[in-house]
């Protein structure tokens, strides 16, 4: 077992554990850390506790100590000196007429390092830039191409539900989103209503799938035949999350609903009766 801490480096970041290396440290506290990009400054979100050795990344980094207010004071003159260089990055990427599109600038706390992201829709040469650059900036330059959901992320929004991007708040990992996805939870497959601002699927569609993943294993498929409490009947519906069933009921000629639990009653029923 390990002692460690997470912390967060962005808003919505993922979390990476650290060796509290006995300081005193709590939750919400700023810390200073050595990472492989360099020195950075986190925030605590997982206060010290014990972690098995499959659970962390080995060796752990330790944290170096505790934030005061002149590393505060750093971190606010980096993100100014980050707003300064995206302006001058964005003026050599047009001089040297570069197919590509930043998105953010960030110094590491150490400002041993400027990292620029961008998006492009392929390769970028962008080997002159980085010269430009260097000479300008005087410290290591590193030019990261990121996906259209990362930059969505960075950038951040309203979606489509009216509230702020799930990506941009609180999702510290992307997972997958399928199309599947969306035809199992019976949404219109029109892209532009199943699609974020990113102009990828939308992360909410894995949010209540395995909750119908769960419910389709229970229930019968549309189209098959089933006992149901008033005869023999076709499913010509389902409503998954409510576990309810549109049954087209032979000697009923119509379509009736039952309740998942309606219908094991009855097939409980025609067991005991055949037996």
């Amino acid at each position: 077992m390990y002692d460690v801490v997470g912390v967060r480096f962005k808003k919505a970041g993922k979390i990476y554990y650290f060796d509290p290396g006995g300081l005193m440290i709590i939750k919400d506290d700023f810390v200073i850390v050595e990472t492989v990009r360099g020195v950075e400054y986190g925030r605590v979100v997982v206060a010290p506790k014990k972690v098995d050795e499959h659970d962390v990344v080995l060796p752990l980094k330790k944290v170096l100590r505790i934030a005061d207010q002149k590393d505060r004071m750093i971190v606010e003159e980096n993100k100014q000196a980050a707003k300064e260089a995206y302006e001058v990055c964005c003026e050599k990427v047009s001089t040297h007429q570069l197919d590509m599109k930043l998105v953010d600038v960030e110094y590491t706390f150490d400002r041993n390092k400027v990292i620029f992201f961008f998006t492009a829709d392929g390769r970028v040469d962008f080997r002159e830039l980085v010269k430009d650059l260097a000479a300008i900036f005087r410290t290591r330059i590193e030019l990261r191409q990121i996906g259209v959901r990362d930059e969505a992320k960075m950038l951040g929004g309203i979606g489509p539900c009216g509230r702020m991007l799930c990506c941009s708040t609180f999702l510290g990992d992307f997972d997958p989103v399928s199309i599947k996805m969306a035809k199992d939870q019976n949404l219109s497959l029109n892209p532009t209503k199943i699609s974020g601002l990113c102009g990828r699927l939308m992360c909410c569609l894995k949010y209540e799938n395995d909750e119908y993943e769960a419910a389709k294993e229970q229930l019968p498929d549309v189209g098959e035949w089933i006992e149901t409490p008033d005869g023999p009947g076709k499913v010509v519906g389902l409503n998954i999350l409510e576990r309810v069933l549109q049954v087209d009921v032979t000697s009923q000629e119509r379509v009736l609903e039952y309740t998942h639990d309606e219908i094991l009653k009855q097939d409980a029923v025609s067991v005991q009766s055949t037996d």
